[in-house]
């Protein structure tokens, strides 16, 4: 055994892989999760995975069993409202909670159970929503209900109260601190508004999703009977306080005993409990609770009569049947009962003990990290100095990474790398705007600053200012293993950690004032000259090499002239649709005709390059990059054709016009190239590829594969990076340290490195796209700057006039390069 996992096991043993269980965790993974094989998943905050043997036997049970619409009289309906009643019983019983205080409501989801919750309540302009700092989104956003009765909404911050001694069974003491207290409409009214009696409601995570902070359950019993004392002047300290709990993520490892803390409402997802399946969550709600929820939509289930052309309604007095708009999602409720199964074959406390044992292993490791000169590598988000009402922590790591100046790593780098390394996690705020704030340090203005630098969620916008937008999360799950944990903490380790004599790990040229040895305009040694030239006329479709080929204003003349829009406006291109590489280009220019073929079509499609009216089609603004683009569009039997190509329903556009412009909502990822006139390109007019950092790149290939022993190498050939020009000569990475240089009379100025990101690791095999990791993992492991991973460069065509010659200048292959010339 691995000296590190048998000194983990000394530690954890006792807590660790289910030893007294049906199956160790060994065992679990081994027939359970075989799909899992090489692959470290640790988002299980963000929804756990399901078992193939709860899935086998989820289909056994729809295969041999028939279900029909609960709201008829058929024998297969009579045996869908039985599944559908005992499932309820399930989840009650999850929760310890009688059928005599609770009824279980199905939902879509817990977003769908908190909207409920937020549309029915009785709110008053007496009424509050008062909610801790740490919630999701989908809890804040009952607030919107709030406020549009008149109530008011306020966040708060709990902790214990240093002075009281605080033992078992009694109610804690606690200290609330409150934020801001938010209202709107509130003239409307204060008119015939009753006095007294007002309902209000305090929402709580059973766990919060950012920290992996448990709140203690006594909260319930702290706000239902002792609002007075804890919210003491406060104008919302009376009337009749009812408890929400969020308990999505926090029920899948931490038993929520119902009989003894007897919250109002509890939310749940079934995909967070055990994977499968989606769509499908609950509302557990307390009889009296429920009856006060003002429900206003009826709808097929909900009532037991109503006449269509006159204003009758008899509603079902059922808790359940009044609130299931619908017919329930009744094949996955008759699914769940397998995912209980095997959650109660292990049990609770035994997934929570077993979880735990890893996350702590995993937080002592994280932090024991340090750098060549002793500064730590990561920065846990976790209040171990503040004494909060607090109940332990579950199975939830976030941070994020430090270089050795103490500048932060972007969360989404790491997100990218250990994606190359097949670890799923998932960076940001998830979804958690107030957590993040409230541990990352950000106030209002740093918020505020983010958005309108353009920042939002799920961009790659994550280091703004000097600090994190966002952080790292690992979370486990009960199948998740020590083996995930340390391959986690291997790959921080190598990717991350700065160690003694490490050098040559980035291996980037700086741009020298001058060449010492060269004269303006003299080659290097060895010389380097243009190899190749590759015009790409339509986006992300296949190229075609020319011995020569015109420039223009744009670039190489008709490079990347048009594109392919969904009919729902986006943008086609490799990554979304692999298949494009397929579609091969070619121009005569004698002709003026642009020539597309595909494996798909039978027929090879001419398009007349002198037409100015695209055969017809219409014009269009739209933006990429920001930059702004006037298009036309082709006629209709252009446009089958290449929806047939691609597979999907699509247009062709072509670039009439455009324009650079500044737009903060889309200045993330912007193009390189601000001064130029530019086509339909991601950075700048063209990207240069050397030969010789090509063949350097395919040796650490090389022996990268001979070391980890997997099989044959994967090589690659300049045009896997799909540039415009290749060139041969000199040193590799010669090009890093070029501002500019001369091919023939005409001059270039290099933008620096291209950002490669993973649609270099799509290879076409035999018409078939293949999919691997590398070479941008090998590429990360010695061309990361800075959250980039930079192979060749980018460059900008300098015109010798404003206004363009009569007579367009040609690149040839074969012209000498002269770097830093002008």
């Amino acid at each position: 055994m691995d000296p590190d996992k048998e000194e983990f096991l000394k530690e954890f043993g006792a807590d660790y892989g289910y030893p007294n269980g049906p199956k160790t965790i060994d065992e679990i993974r081994a027939t359970e999760f075989k799909r899992l094989n090489g692959l470290v998943y640790l988002d299980h905050a963000g929804a756990t995975l399901y078992s193939e043997l709860q899935m086998e036997a989820v289909f056994k049970d729809l295969a041999t069993n028939v279900y029909g619409n609960p709201h008829s009289q058929s024998d297969s309906s009579f045996a869908t409202c039985d599944i559908v009643r005992e499932a309820r019983q399930q989840v009650l019983d999850y929760f310890n909670a009688s059928p005599k205080d609770y009824k279980c409501i199905f939902t879509s989801g817990a977003t769908a159970a908190l909207k409920l919750v937020g549309e029915a309540f009785p709110w008053s302009h007496q009424s509050c929503f008062m909610y801790t700092m740490e919630n999701h989104n989908s809890v804040l956003g009952i607030r919107e209900y709030a406020l549009s009765h008149g109530s008011a909404a306020f966040a708060i911050d709990i902790e214990e109260s240093m002075d009281h001694e605080v033992s078992r069974g009694n109610l804690m003491s606690v200290k609330v601190s409150q934020h801001q207290i938010q209202r709107r409409n509130e003239a409307r009214f204060f008119e015939k508004e009753p006095t007294g009696g007002a309902y209000n409601l305090f929402a709580f995570p059973s766990e919060c999703n950012f920290s992996g902070l448990r709140f203690s359950l006594d909260l319930v019993k702290i706000i239902k009977e002792d609002s007075e004392r804890i919210l003491e002047g406060s104008p919302f300290c009376s009337g009749r306080w009812m408890v929400l709990i969020d308990a999505a993520k926090g029920c899948a490892t931490q038993t929520l005993d119902l009989s003894k803390h007897p919250a109002d409402f509890v939310v749940i997802s079934f995909y967070k409990l055990f994977g499968y399946p989606t769509g499908l969550g609950a509302l557990i709600a307390r009889n009296d609770a429920a009856k006060l929820l003002k429900k206003t939509y009826f709808s097929g289930g909900t009532v037991a009569a109503s006449i269509a052309d006159t204003d009758f309604i008899k509603r079902r007095e059922e808790i359940e049947e009044l609130f299931e708009d619908g017919t329930t999602s009744f094949l996955s409720i008759a699914s769940i009962r397998h995912g209980f199964k095997m959650l109660n074959s292990l049990t609770t406390p035994s997934i929570s003990r077993h979880t735990t044992s890893l996350t702590t292993y995993m937080r002592k490791m994280l932090l024991a990290l340090k750098h060549e000169n002793g500064a730590n590598v990561c920065t846990l988000y976790r209040s171990d100095n503040v004494k909060v009402v607090c109940h332990g922590w579950g199975p939830i790591i976030s941070f994020n990474l430090r270089r050795p100046d103490g500048s932060w790593f972007g969360y989404r780098e790491v997100e990218k790398l250990a994606s190359l390394s097949q670890i799923q996690l998932r960076t940001g705020c998830f979804c958690n705007p107030g957590a993040c704030a409230k541990y990352l340090g950000l106030s209002h203005s740093d918020l505020l600053s983010n958005i309108e630098a353009g920042h939002v969620c799920w961009d790659d916008y994550d280091v703004v200012n000097g600090k994190p937008a966002g952080a790292v999360r690992v979370s486990f799950g009960y199948m998740s293993t020590y083996e995930d944990a340390k391959k986690f903490i291997d790959f921080v380790r190598t990717s991350f950690v700065s160690l003694p004599n490490q050098i040559g790990r980035y291996h980037l040229r700086e741009r020298p004032s001058s060449f010492p040895d060269e004269g303006p305009g003299k080659l290097l040694a060895g010389g380097v000259c243009l190899k190749s030239i590759t015009i790409y006329p339509i986006k992300s479709c296949a190229g075609f090499s020319a011995a020569s080929w015109p420039l223009s204003s744009t670039g190489l003349q008709y490079d990347r002239e048009w594109l392919l829009k969904s009919l729902t406006g986006d943008i086609l291109t490799q990554k979304k649709v692999p298949e494009m590489c397929l579609i091969s280009t070619s121009i005569d220019l004698h002709q003026g005709i642009l020539f597309v073929e595909s494996p798909r079509c039978k027929e090879r499609l001419q398009i007349n390059l002198k037409s100015n009216i695209c055969n017809g089609g219409t014009g269009e603004d739209f933006h990429i990059h920001g930059q702004r683009y006037e298009g036309r569009s082709y006629n209709n039997e252009v446009n089958i054709w290449f929806s047939q190509a691609v597979g999907r329903p699509c247009c062709l556009l072509r670039c009439s016009m455009s324009n650079y412009y500044l737009n903060n909502s889309r200045c993330v990822g912007m193009c390189r190239d601000v001064q130029s006139r530019l086509n339909f390109v991601n950075e700048a007019q063209f990207l240069l590829i050397s030969k010789e950092s090509v063949s350097d790149l395919n040796d650490r290939l090389s022996s990268n594969m001979k070391n980890s022993a997997l099989g044959v190498a994967v090589e690659v050939n300049p045009m896997r990076f799909r540039p415009n020009l290749v060139i041969s000569g000199g040193e590799p990475y010669a090009e890093d340290g070029w501002r500019n240089l001369k091919i023939g009379d005409n001059c270039f100025t290099s933008l620096g490195g291209c950002n490669r990101c993973q649609m270099i690791n799509l290879g076409n095999e035999g018409g078939k796209m293949q999919k691997s990791n590398e070479p941008l993992a090998t590429l990360a492991s010695y061309r990361r700057v800075k959250g980039k991973i930079l192979f060749g460069i980018l460059l900008r065509y300098e015109t010798a006039d404003e206004v363009e010659q009569e007579t367009n200048p040609w690149l040839q292959v074969g012209q000498e390069i002269h770097p830093n010339s002008f």
